[in-house]
């Protein structure tokens, strides 16, 4: 499922290749019938205004590409910052070696911001999308955290084979295609992860859609908003945000929250109320 740094670029460059067509670039189409569903290779080059047998190198991973090459590839096929950012971030990990990252653990500083948001569901995500922390009503609202594994409890693998996932989110879909989109994003950075490559090789032989998805490499950020199913209270609009730490760069916060007056709104105050337990029909340990 990974290609090393340089496959992983190409493939990307050629997935975006394939989604252009050639007007929505500004180069003249004729009637002559064409081999490619997207974009041609010398026609990526001539944008480029880089050789044609240079572009081919960079996307069989035959060649070390430079930052003002990408650049201009980066122009060619009209990537956005998500997918600037994915590109460039392969493209500083070219030629060094992979390191053992550390264990981690949620920054104080963030649990105390948890800790502090009794009406906002939020929990902390780190390296490889992996939930370090999660506040009361993100446990009610969600899922009951605690209660999974640790070695689980990874959002990703929580979307796509836990169950009680697909009941949550009423537009599961696109949940389960960003996250993975996030998930490609983290692989920038970390290709050579023996983690991330184990998390990835279980979604993708036991999900037929995290397989296609992976493959048709997407890329994303933040986290859109949701809807979310709760067997206590109905339907909640939430919105979402994240924050990154400038502590660690590899944790960011993520929390939803619903409009000011909105009736979603008031079923979160009404849930930040209830035990998790309670708010899951989980019965209360003895």
């Amino acid at each position: 499922m990974f290609r090393g740094r340089a496959g992983e670029l190409g493939a990307f460059l050629r997935a975006r290749r394939d989604e252009l067509r050639p007007e929505e670039v500004g180069l003249t189409v004729w009637d002559e019938p064409r081999r490619v569903p997207g974009l041609r290779r010398e026609e990526v080059a001539e944008l480029a205004s880089i050789s044609t047998d240079y572009y081919t190198r960079i996307e069989q991973a035959r060649i070390a590409v430079t930052p003002s090459v990408l650049a201009a590839v980066a122009s060619a096929l009209r990537l956005d910052v998500a997918q600037r950012h994915y590109v460039f971030g392969l493209l500083s990990q070219q030629g060094g070696e992979a390191r053992r990252p550390r264990a981690q653990c949620v920054q104080p500083q963030l649990r105390r911001l948890l800790d502090g948001l009794p009406t906002i569901p939020a929990l902390v995500l780190g390296r490889y999308m992996d939930v370090l922390a999660w506040n009361h009503l993100a446990s009610v609202l969600v899922t009951d955290f605690a209660r999974i594994p640790r070695h689980e409890r990874n959002w990703v693998r929580l979307i796509f084979l836990d169950p009680r996932m697909r009941k949550v989110h009423a537009d599961w879909e696109d949940v389960a295609r960003q996250a993975v989109a996030q998930l490609r994003m983290e692989a920038s950075a970390n290709v050579g992860s023996a983690r991330l490559r184990a998390l990835v090789g279980e979604l993708a032989e036991r999900d037929a859609a995290f397989r296609a998805w992976w493959s048709s490499y997407e890329v994303a950020i933040e986290v859109r908003g949701t809807t979310m199913l709760h067997p206590t209270v109905g339907t909640l609009e939430l919105e979402s945000s994240t924050l990154a730490s400038t502590i660690d760069p590899d944790q960011r916060l993520v929390s939803w929250t619903a409009r000011p007056g909105s009736r979603a709104g008031r079923r979160l105050r009404a849930l930040s109320e209830l035990p998790a337990d309670v708010a899951h029909g989980v019965p209360v340990a003895a």
